[in-house]
């Protein structure tokens, strides 16, 4: 689902980008709520970027990557954490392309979650390469979940991918 975000464009940088797990839902510009097998996922696009909220039987899972004012947890290249019996694994790429090729990565990468059952992508007013682009699935009993935040001012694409899967005990 491809959506117009009905927001005054503001100008962020990619280091702007926070990260968060456990906030309660934020005020959202765009929402898809999926049914994952038994997982209930909602993808929420934020004027700051995004929020993904996580249901099942064995609890609940929110993950916060977005420009917000007074944070303190800058956005990681990586995270790994047990949440009651779940793991989850997070992992940030930033990119900085030329204003050629961040165009046509922009547009590929809006087709792709555009067309996607799964997928929620928002572009900003005042640039047709501001979005923020999210696509989830299942797989192996794992949630999993990626996201695009362009910044075309500065030519970044900021990249993260997420797993939340039960936490297998090891051998003995």
């Amino acid at each position: 689902m491809l959506t117009t975000l009905k927001t005054a464009y503001t100008d962020t940088r990619a280091s702007d980008l926070a990260w968060a797990l456990g906030r309660e839902p934020l005020s959202a510009l765009a929402v898809l709520d999926l049914q994952l097998d038994d997982a209930n996922v909602q993808l929420r696009l934020l004027g700051a970027s995004h929020q993904v909220l996580l249901e099942e039987e064995r609890g609940t899972c929110s993950e916060t990557v977005a420009c917000i004012p007074g944070s303190s947890t800058p956005l990681p290249l990586g995270v790994a954490k047990r949440i009651g019996d779940w793991e989850y694994e997070f992992a940030a790429h930033v990119e900085t392309l030329s204003q050629g090729s961040f165009a046509g990565r922009a547009q590929e990468l809006l087709a792709l979650v555009a067309e996607h059952p799964h997928g929620l992508a928002g572009t900003f007013p005042g640039s047709p390469h501001a979005f923020t682009a999210m696509l989830a699935q299942r797989e192996h009993g794992q949630v999993r979940w990626r996201t695009w935040h362009a910044y075309p001012q500065e030519g970044r694409l900021v990249a993260t991918r997420t797993r939340v899967g039960v936490r297998v005990a090891a051998a003995l």
